[in-house]
């Protein structure tokens, strides 16, 4: 099983809208708070094998393997 692409431009403007308008913030603090919670999530989805670097949805779910021909990855990385 393969998992779904991160788009961190939808995840992005639904944290600032969050942000604005349920919790009254401004937009700067708004937008400070989106972009360190979008960047934490990019980095969880890499993988931290040293050899690989790919995103998990690079990896087939189940077996963990990089779907990347020429990577030697054999387990996603946490």
């Amino acid at each position: 099983m393969l998992e779904k692409q991160f788009n961190p431009n939808f995840v992005y403007n639904g944290i600032v809208h969050f942000y604005m308008d349920k919790k009254g913030y401004s937009k700067k603090k708004a937008n400070e708070i989106a972009q360190a919670i979008v960047q934490r999530e990019i980095q969880r989805r890499v993988c931290k094998n040293e050899l690989c670097k790919h995103f998990s949805y690079d990896h087939i779910r189940n077996n963990e393997i990089c779907l990347i021909v020429d990577c030697k990855c054999r387990e996603f990385t946490k």
